[in-house]
């Protein structure tokens, strides 16, 4: 699907394209969700360089992700969305030319609707593709910030839920899947962190001095925002040990019940066992009171050796 967004006067006007329509002129954004070959090859007409496909968006290297070419700033960056309790990442790529922002991307991404919500809304005033790019960046760091602040907000009861032998599995199960969203979070943060720096490295003379101020500012909040995603590492390690070693410990208490039972038992095993051999001299076998003396002798056996263990301290 191809749309384009022209923004004027705080008014976004949407236009759908198809295979062999021409661009409008007052376009700001071209954005391409989900193309074919068919709007791929369309892309091409009016493109100097090739049309990066889905695997080169999702390339990883440096070199692959930022790059600048006769069609503009070429930059993939990782947006991510939160998914019933999950969070994915999904890669974007942008290509900045000199009239409008062109975006290639495979799944519909939150943060772009909500920039789309906001132009149809008025509630910003962009004029520029460099500025339409930075303003989904800043929305993009604003967002990470907020998925942090869940992931501490779930994080305040797991210690409680811990020591609860009923929701240890059910806190295990939470622990690896905030582990795996802050992995994601803390990824998108650096993937940002990169794009920005590039961005003012190396495309500095095709921005405004406002443009500049805005990376400045966005990159200062990612370094802010580094310090507690290592936070929530390291708050996660913690309970996930002390949920081990809480396992461990109610582990632990099962087999010392059976280690106990079976010290308990073996005295009164050993009597039984000694009375069960087939000599042919033993007095207690033809001894009227030789069974209830055999039988108390066991019991007193099992219970000395219990109240013994008692008395100790060990059970």
């Amino acid at each position: 699907m191809i749309t384009a967004y022209a923004y004027q006067n705080r008014e976004l006007i949407t236009t759908e394209l198809k295979v062999g329509d021409k661009v409008p002129e007052s376009t700001l954004w071209l954005d391409l969700l989900k193309p074919d070959d068919e709007e791929r090859k369309w892309l091409r007409l009016f493109s100097a360089e090739e049309v990066p496909d889905e695997e080169d968006i999702n390339e990883i290297e440096a070199s692959a992700r930022f790059y600048q070419n006769k069609d503009g700033l070429h930059i993939n960056s990782l947006f991510p969305q939160r998914v019933s309790s999950d969070v994915r990442a999904v890669n974007v790529s942008f290509n900045l030319r000199e009239r409008f922002l062109l975006t290639l991307r495979e799944e519909d991404v939150g943060l772009i609707r909500l920039l789309r919500n906001y132009l149809r809304l008025g509630r910003l005033d962009i004029t520029t593709p460099q500025g339409l790019l930075l303003e989904l960046f800043n929305l993009k760091v604003d967002y990470l910030s907020d998925l942090i602040e869940d992931v501490y907000s779930v994080l305040e009861n797991v210690g409680e839920q811990v020591f609860n032998d009923e929701e240890l599995d059910d806190v295990f199960k939470l622990i690896i899947l905030q582990e795996d969203s802050n992995g994601k979070i803390r990824l998108s943060l650096l993937d940002t962190q990169r794009s920005l720096r590039y961005m003012q490295r190396y495309y500095r003379d095709s921005l405004s001095d406002e443009n500049l101020k805005d990376i400045r500012e966005m990159l200062s909040d990612i370094e802010s925002l580094m310090p507690h995603s290592q936070f929530i590492f390291d708050k996660l390690q913690f309970l996930l040990d002390a949920a081990m070693g809480f396992s461990g410990l109610q582990q632990n208490k099962i087999i010392k019940i059976f280690s106990v039972s079976a010290v308990v038992f073996l005295p009164p095993t050993l009597i039984a066992s000694s009375y069960g051999m087939n000599f042919h001299i033993m007095p207690e076998l033809d001894w009227r009171f030789g069974y209830p003396m055999a039988v108390a002798l066991m019991l007193a056996s099992a219970a000395g050796t219990y109240f013994f263990f008692k008395r100790k301290g060990w059970l």
